[in-house]
């Protein structure tokens, strides 16, 4: 195993984590910046109002983001698992 395939390996599985991660980051910071132009819009300073809206959105796209993402992790792994008497000379 060369420094190349392990550059090649821990790049893929970067790039697998932030394409997995980016969606459900992107619903968090929409849903906050909402809630944050509702608060200051109409002066309400809870702290605590941001939580519930997020959760729920956030379990939203996983519900419909999550089989997908899903694919993309077992896709790295069948390819990790595929090459592994490569990896292992």
């Amino acid at each position: 195993m060369t420094i190349d395939s392990v550059v090649e390996i821990v790049n893929r599985a970067l790039y697998v984590v932030c394409i997995t991660a980016a969606p459900i980051l992107l619903v968090s910071l929409i849903v906050g910046l909402i809630i944050s132009i509702f608060q200051t819009v109409t002066s309400i300073q809870e702290q605590t109002l941001t939580f519930v809206p997020k959760i729920l959105a956030i379990f939203l796209a996983l519900i419909f983001l999550g089989h997908w993402m899903l694919n993309i992790m077992v896709e790295y792994m069948i390819g990790l698992w595929s090459d592994f008497s490569v990896y292992i000379r």
